[in-house]
């Protein structure tokens, strides 16, 4: 017997937690995105962790600036940022309040609202690679600067995290982050579902090339 994803959600005291021990617990939850058009959900099968300070690949590292001061608030809000030029990156704040940590949305199996999250990625060529990636994420669930700083935790927002189905415990996995480099390459805080085909291929570090 299948038993249905657990459609609670999180309150604040989940993401009130070290981010390290967060970010795995992440795994297997759904995402509930709230558009004009109707409701997207993933359940979460890929994510990394930054522990701001304490971590050079962190956007807090050097502490608070106007881009990352929504990293500095209350924890269960969304931290959004713009990279490349062009995409979009959904992170969630953890931790106590000032701790600056937070976790990076990276990939996700669209459960509900595929027709919708089709739209915003008309180049997909599967539903599995919808959200396979961060800027894919994002893109899918129509998500933009406009969202930083959205209370993931309150009802009637455009975001709610449920608590889904945990994964088989042996198919957790960790490794490096993708594409983080300096010192902070060889944390090991990147969590994912093993066999999942959703999850984003890995990519290590590649330097800049000086012209």
């Amino acid at each position: 017997m299948i038993t249905a994803p657990d459609r609670t959600p999180l309150d604040r005291s989940f993401f009130d937690r070290p981010v390290l021990e967060i970010a795995p617990d992440l795994l297997g939850r759904v995402l509930v995105r709230h558009t004009d058009d109707g409701p997207i959900e993933l359940r979460l099968t890929e994510v990394e962790a930054y522990d701001g300070p304490n971590d050079p690949g962190s956007h807090a590292y050097r502490g608070r600036t106007d881009r990352n001061a929504v990293m500095f608030g209350p924890p269960g809000h969304t931290y959004v940022y713009f990279t490349y030029g062009m995409w979009h990156c959904l992170n969630l704040v953890c931790g106590p309040e000032g701790t600056a940590s937070g976790i990076l949305l990276r990939a996700g199996a669209i459960t509900t609202g595929a027709d919708l999250a089709r739209i915003h990625r008309p180049t997909s060529r599967k539903d599995s690679d919808l959200a396979q990636g961060p800027a894919r994420l994002a893109t899918a669930l129509s998500v933009d600067r406009a969202l930083n700083g959205a209370d993931a935790c309150a009802p009637g927002g455009p975001f709610r995290i449920l608590t889904g189905t945990p994964p088989d415990p042996a198919a957790l996995r960790t490794g490096p982050r993708t594409g983080v480099g300096g010192a902070g390459a060889d944390h090991p805080w990147r969590y994912w579902i093993a066999g999942d085909p959703t999850v984003s291929p890995y990519r290590a570090h590649a330097p800049r090339k000086r012209r």
